[in-house]
């Protein structure tokens, strides 16, 4: 029997391997899949190789360098079996592109879904990609022109986030599935996905809420807490939830985000919000010097513009975002109005649900 491997390096690739995995279990029951991944790809029917870790951040990665060339060597002897028809490569690009090398030097093509974003920085990955990648799914409306004109073999799938939203809940369903009461401001706050985010953002988030509590009494503050990070109650004092991102942003008024897939989900529920970031000092002053992109936030880096404020490094300060946010809450505001335009006007570029199931046809169409 055929036999794909996936491989997701962090927790939003694992969701999207799984709900990946799923489709190809209804379209090709045949097929083995194995891989490198998280509970949610193991869930969906994956026999996992070894689970995720999810790092990030120059200095961060030093740190893990042994243990990511012990799971290259380990993908290698497994390509070289001849047991692998296709390798499945979702995100994480710094490791992704070796094993797409290592994939293609005994013949096993490779489907990269979500490529590495070099529109953003490291544009001589370009090269690479060209030479390792049979095939690429791009998530982002500019993504297949930039590739297909450096000789990747690219086409636009539309995001997969729009897969789970074709049937969200309004504020008032929300707000019950949560056990929330209706009435009331809320505010959702979205600190990170990875435990040294979490460290990194804890302090502003919770002095963002306490400022925008004291502005706005009877404010109520939720916290998301994403499956692959614990969170301690006594430093995060609100109201922590493990639910779907997009009910808890469809329940909120408004959110704080740090920068990454939550700021596309937000703009997909309608939820006005505003983006942060921070990271290892060290970290950001080599991006800075790599990056060649204006804005940090998806939702802006999609649509060309400003359409949410971002805050990153030493501009993350509680005041200021605070003032950001606080007009937000305003049903009538100016403010509001335009943002939930510009969040529309990203939705809309964001294609078609059904990602996962182009994506499983194109796996079916590869598979050796």
């Amino acid at each position: 029997m055929p036999e794909v491997l996936i491989v997701a390096g962090e927790a939003s690739g694992d969701l999207h391997g799984a709900a990946l995995a799923d489709r190809l279990r209804v379209i090709r029951p045949d097929l083995i899949l194995t891989g490198v991944g998280g509970s949610r790809m193991e869930s969906a029917g994956v026999r996992l190789l070894e689970r995720t870790t999810g790092i990030i951040g120059f200095v961060e990665v030093l740190r893990h360098i042994p243990a990511h060339w012990r799971l290259l060597r380990r993908l290698r002897a497994r390509f070289a079996s001849g047991e692998v028809g296709l390798a499945v490569l979702i995100d994480y690009g710094g490791f992704n592109l070796r094993v797409a090398a290592a994939a293609r030097a005994v013949g096993v093509p490779v489907l990269y879904y979500i490529t590495p974003q070099v529109w953003a920085s490291r544009a001589g990955r370009l090269k690479t990609m060209a030479r390792v990648i049979t095939r690429a799914a791009v998530i982002l409306p500019f993504e297949e022109a930039l590739l297909r004109a450096h000789g990747v073999d690219a086409t636009f799938v539309g995001h997969p986030l729009l897969d789970r939203a074709t049937d969200l809940p309004s504020k008032a369903e929300a707000r019950r599935r949560l056990g929330m009461r209706e009435d009331g401001e809320i505010l959702a706050l979205f600190p990170g996905s990875r435990a040294q985010e979490i460290r990194l953002h804890t302090a502003d988030f919770v002095a963002v809420a306490r400022e925008l509590e004291r502005r706005r009494p009877g404010l109520r503050v939720v916290v998301g807490v994403a499956p692959t990070v614990s969170i301690d109650p006594a430093e995060f004092p609100f109201q922590l939830l493990r639910a779907p991102a997009f009910d808890l942003l469809r329940a909120a008024d408004v959110a704080l985000c740090k920068s990454g897939t939550t700021t596309l989900e937000a703009a997909i529920a309608g939820c006005p919000f505003a983006v942060v970031y921070r990271t290892n000092a060290m970290t950001y002053e080599i991006v800075k010097r790599l990056v060649r992109i204006t804005h940090i936030g998806l939702v802006n880096i999609v649509v060309g513009r400003e359409v949410v404020p971002e805050f990153v490094q030493a501009a993350f300060q509680p005041i200021p975002v605070a003032d950001a946010l606080e007009p937000l809450f305003d049903p009538a505001s100016p403010a509001r109005a335009t943002m939930l335009a510009g969040l529309a006007d990203v939705r809309a570029q964001l294609g078609e649900p059904g990602a996962s199931e182009r994506v499983a046809q194109m796996v079916a169409g590869m598979i050796r």
